[in-house]
């Protein structure tokens, strides 16, 4: 019997031309390539192209890849066959060739996501109207969302929020505040020192101990009314255990107008615990002492136990918890902004976000806020 690829081949070599083979939803012509030049590469790349359309499924487009541009490719194959070239030949074939598969490259991805996409189409399995996937994002650090907290409560009551440096003058951190250089007070707050000394032979520069400095800065810059909260970082060379850090956030109050007498402040104040701690709160004020303000006190919270449960709703086994100091402002820091204290009175106030969260959350240890163990920032 007569082989009939045998005979195939024998009659194609006679009229010189290439046979080509049917596939699968594709039309691919067998690789035979002899002496390319630019005009055979270019009928070969439109063919090419010419198949590619045709390709309906993904097995059609790989054995598109396979003919054209697999390793016995046509494409491959002129590539292969530019060095027998003449020299003057070689570069402008070779760059045809290069151009070639680049372009039937790029075709042949696009016609994959094409394929792709209307098998997606086809199969209905889109559904647009689906909510997309959750993304997984972070969270606000707890001490953040006290923070904004403790603002938004006093925004409420008409406060502005204000921020100021960290790296603060001797000057506003201490002098404005009656608190001169050599003062007993000055030994309240252990102090972190910027290492640089002025013409006159002083340090005047430290990491601000409070928020307090904000009181003198915003004085100086408008006239009275003032309501300003001030929300920052502060620092102390002190011991850390489980209810003090180095490093920890401080929240200002500051009021000045004419008329404000201690009253006021109580009832900011009491309104500010119904707020955050909830609308059964009780407030207590105790004398205290601090140099920027006269009287001073500080102001604790009701913890009693409820009859109905038989349980305090914060878990101290204390009747009243101190949660922040105030008192009215001084009239030596009024001066030192250039309002007469004979005209406005002021009250002030600062807290501990991180304390009022520990209270508020139930947490026991303030460096937990510091730690960033995941355990214990998702649960907040």
């Amino acid at each position: 019997m007569t082989n009939f690829r045998a005979l195939t081949r024998r009659r194609a070599a006679a009229y010189n031309f290439v046979p080509t083979i049917v596939l699968q939803n594709a039309i691919v012509s067998q690789p035979s390539v002899e002496s390319p030049s630019a005009a055979s590469i270019a009928t070969l790349t439109n063919q090419a192209l010419k198949e590619l359309d045709a390709v309906s499924d993904p097995d059609g487009a790989e054995q598109w890849r396979v003919s054209y541009l697999g390793r016995r490719g046509q494409i491959t194959g002129v590539l292969r066959s530019i060095p027998q070239l003449d020299p003057d030949q070689r570069r402008e074939v070779g760059a045809q060739a290069n151009q070639a598969k680049n372009a039937l490259e790029e075709a042949l991805a696009r016609r994959i996501r094409e394929l792709a996409e209307a098998e997606l189409a086809a199969a209905g399995a889109l559904d647009v109207t689906l909510p997309g996937r959750p993304v997984i994002t972070g969270r606000l650090h707890p001490t953040t969302q006290i923070v904004r907290e403790i603002c938004g409560a006093f925004i409420a009551m008409g406060f502005s929020v204000v921020e100021g440096p960290e790296v603060e003058l001797d000057h506003y951190n201490f002098e404005m505040l009656n608190i001169p250089a050599g003062h007993p007070a000055r030994d309240m707050w252990n102090s972190l020192w910027v290492d640089y000394v002025n013409e006159e032979g002083q340090q005047p520069m430290l990491l601000r101990t409070h928020t307090s400095p904000m009181q003198a800065r915003v004085m100086e810059a408008q006239d009275p009314p003032v309501r300003v909260i001030v929300p920052g970082k502060c620092y102390r060379y002190e011991a850390t255990d489980a209810t003090h850090e180095w490093h920890f956030y401080q929240i200002e109050g500051l009021a000045v107008a004419e008329g404000i007498t201690f009253a006021n402040l109580k009832g900011t104040l009491y309104e500010f615990a119904r707020r955050v701690f909830g609308p059964d709160r009780q407030i207590r004020f105790r004398c205290d002492y601090f140099p920027f303000v006269e009287p001073g006190v500080d102001m604790s919270i009701s913890n009693f136990v409820d009859p109905a449960t038989g349980k305090r709703p914060i878990n101290r086994d204390e009747d009243w918890i101190e949660i922040m100091g105030a008192g009215m402002v001084h009239p030596r820091v009024l001066e030192g902004v250039g309002y007469d204290p004979q005209r406005y009175t002021g009250f002030a106030f600062g807290m501990g976000p991180e304390r009022i969260g520990m209270l508020k959350y139930g947490i026991d240890d303030i460096r937990h806020f510091y730690r960033n163990d995941v355990r214990f920032l998702r649960q907040f």
